[in-house]
This record gives structure tokens, sequence and C-alpha cells, in this order.
């Protein structure tokens, strides 16, 4: 398999004014009748690599979340592995995020750094911080994969828990702290923050620097794109993923599902230029 550096892949879709990234969240409910074929796992794959194609230049990421594939079984985890090696094949310059979440103790958690990087071959992935730093160990070794960190999700009940003070200090921006210092020995440490919490995304922002920031929440959560932009960017005007997935991949459920999640992008991207 050919070397890859998250970062690197990044900086240079940044080089474009590309931000958006486009989640792979493939519901197999909501793929359109014209894009279903024999088996699942054809159904899947065909209906990504339209979506893909459709999208490939206008991104900085592609951002499959496995939850949606490994609930179809085994043909689920065949079309995300070669989901991910059409990206590959297609759109050799695009870094792939494998939104999985993961977070266990140590050994479990070098399983689940192999099968990530290299069974599946992805660029990056999520992970939470719920066990420390010392579990997390097996994926910030590897230096070339970006490791993206929780720090404040979308969902309306984030501030439960992320939001708890540390000795007078919000849990999310302890987090932030570790990510920017301790964590990121090797350089490929990055953290998410999302969308719908524009305050909160500025204030990671200011402790983190210039690490990559993965924000979602935009279109089907409401996020505001601009002030997500405004907040997120860093002094260099790059530094942000810009996740979008249900608007963009099920913008039509007709034939044209692939020109409209195109169009969606579209105004996506030139929404985010305005603000540069």
């Amino acid at each position: 398999m050919v070397a890859r550096n998250f970062r690197e892949l990044l900086e240079s879709r940044w080089k474009l004014g590309n931000f958006l990234c486009v989640g792979l969240d493939s519901e197999l409910e909501r793929i359109p009748e014209s894009a279903r074929k024999a088996t699942v796992r054809e159904t899947i794959l065909s209906f990504n690599k339209e979506i893909i194609d459709a999208t490939k230049d206008l991104v900085c990421a592609f951002k499959p979340n496995p939850a949606f594939y490994e609930a179809l079984g085994g043909e689920g985890w065949a079309a995300l592995r070669e989901t991910i090696d059409y990206i590959r094949e297609v759109a050799p310059d695009v870094p792939i995020i494998l939104d999985a979440k993961r977070g266990d103790i140590g050994n479990t958690n070098a399983a689940y750094a192999e099968s990530a990087f290299d069974f599946l071959g992805v660029d990056a992935i999520t992970v939470q911080p719920y066990l420390g730093s010392e579990p997390l160990e097996p994926f910030f070794r590897r230096a070339e994969k970006g490791i993206i960190v929780l720090c404040h999700t979308s969902n309306p009940g984030a501030g439960e828990i992320q939001g708890i003070l540390v000795e007078g200090v919000p849990l999310y921006k302890v987090i932030a702290q570790l990510a920017a210092s301790k964590w990121n020995e090797n350089g490929n440490c990055c953290v998410m923050v999302g969308a719908t919490y524009p305050e909160e995304l500025q204030d990671v922002r200011e402790i983190v620097g210039d690490m990559p920031i993965l924000t979602a929440g935009i279109g089907a959560q409401n996020g505001d794109l601009e002030k997500t932009m405004k907040a997120g960017l860093d002094k260099n005007k790059k530094g942000l993923i810009v996740n979008a997935s249900r608007s963009v991949i099920f913008a039509s459920n007709g034939k044209d599902f692939a020109e409209a999640a195109r169009k969606k992008a579209t105004a996506l991207d030139s929404e985010m230029r305005k603000v540069l």
C-alpha cells in the first residue's frame, strides 16, 4: 500500500480552497431506487461511487461512518472496504476519515488501529478521550495518520458531560489543551468540535492553534456555516474540515441523486469561499 500522510493530503486540499468533507453515511433504506442493485454490497458501493465521482473535486476529505456498514453484516463491511479502495483509486489526493469514534483499553485500541489503518486503509480516525491518553497510544504512534479526538460534539446533549467544570474549566477545553500538548508528540492529533456550537469552536481554535479541526452539524443539524468558518479557521485561513453528510448524499431520492449531491456540495463550497 502506497504511503500516505493525512496532514500532507489535507494541506494539498486546503491549498485548493477545499474545506468540505462529505460524510458517506450511506443508510441502505435511504438509497434511491435507481441506485439499487442485486445485492446489498453492490447497492451501497454503486451509490457511493456516484457520490464520490460527483463531489471528489470539491472536497478536502471523505468520511464514512462504519455504523451504517457494520449494521449490514459482511456485505456492508465489504462495501465499506471497496468504497475506500475506490476513493484511493479515483481521488488519490483526498484523505479518508473513518468516523468510528473508537475508545477502549490499549490492546483493544491496537486492534482497532490495525483494522482502520492496515485492513481498511483509511488516513484518519475519530477517537474518544474518556479513557485517557495511555490506551490511545496505538493510534497516536501512527505518525502519518490523523487521530481526531472528540472534543465538543454536535448533539444537543453534548454539554451534559463535555461542559462539566474541571477546576473551573469546561471539560471540552481540558481535552483541547491535552490534544494540543501532551497528546500531540507526533504532530498528528486533531480535534472534533460540532458546528452547532460556534462559540465553543472558537474557544477550541484559540487553544489548539493551527491544529486541524473536524466540525460536523452543517446541513441536517442546521449548523451556521458562516459562523462555523469564522470561528474555526486558523490564522492562515486553513485548518478546518467541514463535514456534511445527509444533506449532500441524500439531496435527492430520484435518479438525479448524484447531480443533486454535486449541486448541494457546490453551494456549500461557494458559501465557504465567501468567508476566506
